[in-house]
């Protein structure tokens, strides 16, 4: 049953991937990076400054159960960093050859223009409800663009298919790898750590968006420096071969017939990898993280939108980028590159254990074991719980507060149930409501533009928030 229902998935992922995805995302990125007249390349300073400017390690409580400027950022980023830094862009390389991370790249720059457009939508549309509190998201933004049923009808879409892709298969996903890697570092069985995560998520879960916002700004910076370190230790310790890296990813994001050790990566398969895994790596037109942006206290949603260009650049340009270098440079290039079979199923190589063996290379094998089991624990931990928040959102949007604790204890089941099941079907489970998010989601963005475009063009001048 498993593996009729994984076919299945599969076929159907394959059409969404292969056309759906691809045009959708790269034409919504390309149109709104024209509309804010390139507002990804403008304000990249900008992002920067307003980011480190706001860092702060304990922001504290926030009224009506918002939170402050960076821990609306710091827990879009414990979202957008997860498996797919690490095992999604493995996978990427395995399937869809190097050159698939080259368009992760073009997926990731586009992406920062929706982005944008999605965090200060999120902030324009947003409500507060009779006691104050904030709720937002692509839900309120698409009952904004479409009115009547039409717009009911793509916001109960969107809303649950998020439920089904991160409240539910999207954690089944983070669960997964934290349990596989454990288990290859220290020989832990999967369920019992499905049942330490079940029991570490449910306290947080409890404790609401204060604590949820208390532990991702503590988090994620720790996390993303530590995964940094570790891959620039390995990437200098193989710096000749460096060059090499990125002439593979170059050469084989244009070659529709590119071949290593007898396997041919067609150029549609290393655009569906480089747009599948841009997607549910950044999560830029998934319309996922515009939750979290939604809760920010600022006083103009361009301050918001442009700590979304951050967060992309964060997350892709330079984690993902640290993984593919660390994967290519060990496995791919020099006398280490895997030329009987580039798809690594000889070397005993899958997208879950890759990047422990690119990491043992320096660390020993059981130091890279452990290096990437401890990362991706705080990767996909951080993940499951921003992803969570977004799904909690939309159960409340669609059936009200006292739904939110009911779906919380299912929750934890399919946590628990992602630590025991074949990580193929529960990643193409992940990736179908992952794609289906974004069709109304787009459609919505684009629906909007003239909002976004004033917003971007006048650097948020005469768009300051009524309810600030």
């Amino acid at each position: 049953m498993e593996q009729a229902l994984l076919t299945v998935t599969q076929t159907i992922n394959s059409y969404l991937s292969n056309y759906v995805l691809i045009f959708l995302l790269i034409g919504t990125g390309l149109f709104f990076t024209i509309r804010t007249n390139f507002v990804q390349v403008r304000c990249f300073g900008e992002a920067f400054r307003k980011l480190f400017g706001g860092f702060s390690l304990n922001g504290g409580k926030q009224k009506n159960g918002g939170m402050s400027s960076f821990q609306a950022v710091a827990t879009a980023i414990a979202a957008q960093v997860g498996t797919g830094n690490i095992v999604g862009a493995c996978g990427a390389i395995l399937i869809g050859g190097p050159g698939a991370i080259f368009w992760m790249w073009v997926i990731a720059f586009l992406g920062m223009a929706t982005y944008y457009a999605e965090a200060v939508l999120a902030l324009e549309t947003r409500v507060r409800d009779a006691e104050g509190a904030i709720h937002g998201g692509p839900a309120y933004y698409i009952t904004t663009a479409f009115k009547g049923v039409f717009g009911k009808f793509l916001a109960g879409f969107f809303a649950v298919a998020i439920i089904l892709a991160l409240g539910f298969m999207g954690c089944m996903v983070q669960s997964n790898s934290i349990a596989e890697t454990m288990s290859t570092a220290f020989g832990v069985p999967g369920w019992t750590v499905g049942i330490v995560v079940v029991l570490v998520a449910g306290f947080i879960f409890l404790g609401g968006v204060d604590r949820l916002a208390s532990v991702t700004e503590k988090v994620v910076p720790g996390m993303a420096l530590l995964y940094i370190v570790g891959s620039l230790a390995v990437i200098i310790a193989n710096a000749p071969r460096v060059p090499e890296a990125f002439g593979l990813i170059l050469r084989f994001a244009f070659d529709p017939q590119a071949q290593m050790g007898g396997v041919t990566f067609g150029l549609i398969a290393t655009l569906s990898q480089g747009a599948k895994r841009g997607l549910f790596s950044n999560e830029a037109g998934m319309g996922s993280t515009p939750h979290a942006h939604a809760l920010a206290h600022v006083k103009n949603p361009h301050d918001q939108g442009v700590l979304g260009i951050a967060a992309v650049f964060i997350d892709t340009m330079v984690v993902v980028t640290c993984t593919a270098l660390v994967v290519l440079v060990t496995l791919y290039t020099g006398e280490g590159a895997m030329t009987v079979d580039a798809t690594g199923v000889a070397a005993g190589l899958t997208k879950t254990n890759m990047a422990q063996v690119a990491f043992g290379t320096l660390f020993g094998e059981a130091g890279g074991n452990i290096f990437v089991a401890i990362c991706l624990l705080f990767f996909a931990f951080s993940t499951i719980l921003g992803w969570n928040l977004f799904a909690k959102t939309n159960v409340d949007y669609l059936f009200g507060k006292k739904a939110v604790p009911v779906f919380s204890c299912i929750a934890l089941v399919f946590l628990f149930l992602g630590s025991t099941l074949s990580n193929d079907l529960v990643w193409e489970l992940a990736d179908l409501f992952n794609q289906l998010m974004v069709i109304p989601n787009c459609i919505a963005l684009i629906a909007l533009n003239r909002a976004v475009a004033k917003c971007a063009r006048a650097r948020g001048k005469g768009c300051e928030l009524k309810d600030a």
